[in-house]
């Protein structure tokens, strides 16, 4: 059973690098590979999010520390003149450094009350944009270069993207790479000792704390985490963009972020990636609909939501149940 999974996942990767590109070229719509590198990025993002419903917390805050982490990679590159590679992992180190200092005292707080702190979030995070000289303000910085060459000692692993024929491609490419690594170390989490404390606190903090579980630590180290896969998510969409401003991510994103990990499915570590799939093309699907697009769109989710309470991933899980 263990080795059909990794079967399959690994039939997935091969799709994802090889499958999806060769389709693409074969149907002509270039247009697809910046719109499934979008979908791999927000799920990136979402990710964060979902880790934080794990120890029983809502999160309405991460289009916030994906804001950060774009400004924190963007100033890095045009006014230090840091590689974007570089600049990436700072960018994600920051935003959950960041978080630290925001989580420990809003982290204490219950359920609802934990939610409604960090839906203003985002809404300070962009008027700090606003008001920091080196942000640029409403401005925003902008004619920012593509991502330059990685190479180790020596040998390239990366091209600069400048030279490349097709960069959508190559920024494709990237895209699912982080996607990759970013639920692998979820997976990674969720199935280790720290993945079961921090289920712990979900179903009951007070008897996690009583046979001693750290429970502040687990809650701060979480949403750390989470954070730093929004800085990650941020910054990448600022390399693809190639610009950001104090609007580049705003309260509705966060809200999406959330609303993926509902539509997944919180009890499954994939149930982000799906979530965003589905709301990114089902939104985009409805675009004939003109000014009943909204309508049309938030009835199904509802809809969806409460025939699927455990998310679209739960369907696999009863078709198990039922066999």
């Amino acid at each position: 059973m263990q080795n059909n999974k990794f079967i399959l996942l690994a039939l997935g990767v091969i799709a994802l690098y090889v499958g999806v590109p060769v389709a693409i070229d074969i149907s002509g719509r270039i247009d697809f590979f910046y719109t499934l590198t979008s979908v791999a990025l927000l799920s990136i993002a979402s990710a964060g999010v979902w880790l934080t419903f794990y120890i029983g917390r809502i999160n309405i805050g991460q289009g916030a520390y994906a804001l950060a982490g774009g400004y924190v990679s963007a100033i890095l590159i045009t006014q230090a003149g840091m590689s974007f590679w570089i600049s990436l992992p700072i960018a994600g180190l920051f935003c959950a450094v960041l978080s630290v200092f925001i989580g420990l005292p809003i982290l204490r707080l219950r359920g609802v009350y934990f939610a409604m702190v960090t839906l203003v979030l985002t809404e300070v995070m962009r008027l700090v944009a606003l008001a920091l000289p080196v942000t640029q303000g409403a401005k925003g910085i902008t004619s920012m270069p593509l991502p330059g060459e990685l190479s180790v000692f020596g040998i390239t692993l990366i091209p600069d993207f400048a030279t490349l024929e097709n960069p959508k491609i190559a920024f494709y490419w990237m895209a699912i790479t982080i996607m990759i690594i970013a639920y692998a170390v979820l997976w990674r989490i969720v199935n280790s000792r720290l993945g079961h404390l921090c289920r712990s606190l979900q179903q009951n903090e007070e008897l996690s704390a009583s046979i001693g579980v750290n429970t502040a630590y687990l809650r701060v180290l979480a949403y750390s985490i989470s954070s730093f896969f929004g800085g990650i998510a941020g910054a990448s969409f600022v390399s693809i963009a190639q610009s950001i401003y104090p609007s580049s991510f705003q309260v509705t994103d966060s809200v999406n972020f959330m609303l993926n990990c509902f539509l997944g499915g919180l009890g499954f570590v994939f149930g982000p990636m799906l979530g965003t799939l589905i709301l990114y093309f089902g939104w985009d699907l409805l675009f004939t609909t003109g000014q009943y697009q909204l309508l049309i769109y938030s009835t199904l989710l509802i809809m969806l939501m409460l025939a699927l309470p455990n998310g679209v991933l739960s369907l696999f899980e009863k078709k198990k149940v039922s066999s």
